[in-house]
């Protein structure tokens, strides 16, 4: 049983993926995770807090279950596309950690202190991939334009993984086309201009 922290922030993870952030209300996370709201405020402060952290959680357990693609092989572009491809499973985790990524994307438009931690979280995700292109360039892959920005790379398949993701969820699109389209946008990125 996961201690009482992460119980909580579970919970909250949960609700937000069902019902999105605004009007969220303490009591009803501690309803979801059968704990006092007293326990909440101790180990979160606020509702604000509350907020970050549940971020930060679904940030890490996204990295949990998309980190196993970097033992997957020793070729940078297979992890890469691997570690993308991971973003979009039809495991209840995974549909929660999305489904919750996305309406907290779409509360940050009113919320400038959300908007400020999803940013951090975002640049993060963009960095990590960024990194992991650049090894693709520098391996050589075939095909691979080192002239391509990283960074920009980056930004443009992790916007990709979140479209896609949406129209996933939302039955706008099958979860085998999404994965055809990450596969051609990945190539299309690693693709010699």
């Amino acid at each position: 049983m996961p201690d009482r922290p992460t119980q909580i922030l579970e919970a909250a993870a949960r609700l937000i993926a069902r019902r999105g952030v605004r009007g969220l209300r303490v009591e009803e996370v501690s309803a979801e995770a059968g704990v006092s709201t007293a326990l909440i405020y101790y180990h979160f402060k606020d509702r604000a807090g509350l907020l970050r952290r549940t971020l930060e959680f679904i940030s890490r357990r996204a990295v949990r279950y998309t980190d196993p693609a970097l033992e997957s092989s020793d070729d940078p572009r297979t992890q890469l596309t691997d570690m993308l491809l991971l973003e979009l499973q039809d495991i209840a985790q995974v549909r929660e950690n999305s489904a919750a990524w996305g309406e907290l994307r779409a509360t940050a438009v009113f919320d400038p202190d959300l908007r400020e931690l999803l940013a951090d979280a975002t640049r993060d995700w963009v960095e990590d991939l960024a990194q992991l292109i650049g090894q693709v360039q520098t391996a050589g892959s075939a095909g691979t334009d080192t002239a391509t920005d990283p960074y920009a790379a980056a930004e443009r398949l992790t916007a990709l993984v979140e479209g896609l993701s949406e129209r996933w969820l939302s039955g706008t699109t099958s979860l085998q086309r999404a994965h055809e389209l990450l596969r051609g946008g990945i190539e299309a990125e690693l693709r010699a201009r």
